[in-house]
């Protein structure tokens, strides 16, 4: 029966009962796809990768090393002559292979998208409001996404999980461990920086791919945008000023209410201009999405304007002010990586820019802006190299660099006593596609090397 409605896809709409029938087993086998969780607390005792090739990124390579996890931090990373393994360790021989620490995405879409074509799997952006800073991503996280599993199999174990692009400032993002017991506690930094965009990228406005026939109530000009982001960030300036000044006045007097009811002088609470005031005060980063050259003039002048700490996202398109945006002295994610040229441009403009900034000495990052393509992070790292960013430099933006930016530094990214046991062996250049992850460790603890693909080819492949 389920082949006849298959073959007839018009066989549902002619029948209601069908179309139940039909929802009910999609449904289920939705829910039958959920990934399974796994606890990465740490068991007692002491693991031991020897023997290889360990990539520290912070401090240079180590010709047979050693690297120790206990309690899920690193323990002790050096040569075999100057790392005593303690007795009764777990010995995981590395002989031939390269150790390295955890990949780190800065944006994705892990955990909100789960079909591209399903709209029900999405759960990206919030379309009532252009303006909407007190949306948290970890609020929809989705935890149980089989794209989880499929990500970290190549090594990636921490991602910043961001909203999509298609509203001016659509919120907060959340700071991502890639395994734990429960959607909590992988959630390492629920709020740590919040998105704004600004420039071609497509909006709800006229000129936005999501725009119907008529535009919508949202800008549909660069004009109207970066009004719109700056009467935002004066209204919350303003709301700071009155609650300072209520919080003076002696106990019991009373505070007149903001005009309109927008607000408050310092008594009623306003979540999104509350949501603002950390980023006002330079606490935390905003990440800056703009591509093209004038448009990152725009938006910086913007940001500077109120004080702004920047992370610079995508600036795919800013060959023309590459020095402009050195002398801002910010982070630049770049990508994605494997953009199209446009017409008057050349064939590698996009590959050439993570090189081009790093030449100038801004702190490149590298992330896959997808779901699906996340796991694809060190292919793109490779792919600057192979346009001219230094392979230091480019392993840096994929692990040091973005733990910094998103003020995680002390705790990821490197290979060194004290951090996180973030750790992975694969059995050649990370940054190859030919080379294969073998093992993953997350605080420490190895991570079952199982996705739904891996069941998918287990079961279907050929059996001899």
């Amino acid at each position: 029966m389920l082949k006849g409605l298959f073959v007839d896809r018009f066989a549902v709409l002619r029948n209601p009962a069908l179309a139940v029938l039909f929802f009910s087993i999609a449904t289920h086998a939705t829910l039958l796809a959920q990934a399974p969780m796994v606890d990465v607390t740490p068991a007692q005792g002491t693991t031991a990768i020897t023997g290889g090739k360990v990539l520290t990124v912070s401090h240079g390579v180590i010709e047979n090393g050693v690297v120790l996890m206990e309690g899920g931090k690193i323990t002790a990373v050096g040569t075999a002559a100057s790392v005593k393994v303690p007795k009764g360790a777990m010995i995981v021989d590395a002989k031939g292979m390269t150790v390295y620490p955890g990949l780190i995405d800065s944006e994705t879409r892990l955990g909100l998208s789960e079909i591209a074509s399903d709209r029900s799997t999405n759960d990206t952006v919030e379309p009532s409001e252009e303006i909407f800073p007190q949306m948290h991503v970890y609020d929809a996280f989705h935890a149980e996404s089989e794209h989880i599993p499929i990500t970290r199999y190549n090594g990636i174990t921490n991602a910043v999980v961001a909203p999509a692009s298609t509203d001016t400032i659509p919120g907060q993002d959340s700071f991502i461990q890639l395994a734990g017991r429960d959607r909590d506690s992988m959630l390492m930094v629920r709020d740590v920086a919040l998105a704004m965009n600004f420039g071609e990228a497509p909006k709800r406005g006229a000129r936005g791919e999501a725009a119907g026939p008529a535009g919508g109530r949202y800008p549909s000009t660069r004009m109207g945008e970066i009004s719109q982001m700056r009467q935002a960030l004066l209204d919350a300036q303003e709301y700071m000023a009155k609650r300072a000044e209520a919080a003076k006045k002696p106990a019991g007097e009373e505070a007149a209410p903001a005009a309109g009811g927008r607000g408050a002088a310092g008594t009623s609470f306003n979540l999104r201009n509350e949501a603002l005031i950390p980023y006002l005060k330079g606490e935390k980063p905003v990440v800056l999405g703009v591509y093209d050259g004038h448009d990152v003039e725009t938006a910086m002048e913007f940001a500077q304007e109120f004080h702004l700490k920047v992370i610079l996202s995508h600036a795919t398109r800013a060959h023309d002010v590459l020095d402009k945006i050195a002398s801002y002295h910010v982070p630049v994610i770049v990508g994605p990586i494997f953009d199209l040229p446009e017409a008057n441009e050349r064939y590698d403009a996009v590959y050439s820019v993570p090189g081009e900034l790093a030449k100038r000495g801004v702190k490149v990052i590298l992330a896959s802006y997808n779901v699906s393509n996340s796991r694809n992070l060190p292919y793109s790292a490779g792919f600057a190299v192979a346009y001219g960013l230094p392979y230091d430099e480019a392993m840096k933006s994929i692990t040091l660099n973005p733990a910094e930016a998103f003020g995680l530094g002390d705790k990821l990214g490197s290979l060194d006593v004290g951090k996180i046991a973030n750790v992975v062996i694969a059995d050649g250049d990370p940054l190859d596609v030919r080379t294969s992850v073998k093992h993953v460790y997350i605080n420490g603890v190895a991570i079952p090397m199982e996705t739904r693909q891996t069941r998918l080819r287990d079961e279907y492949w050929p059996k001899k």
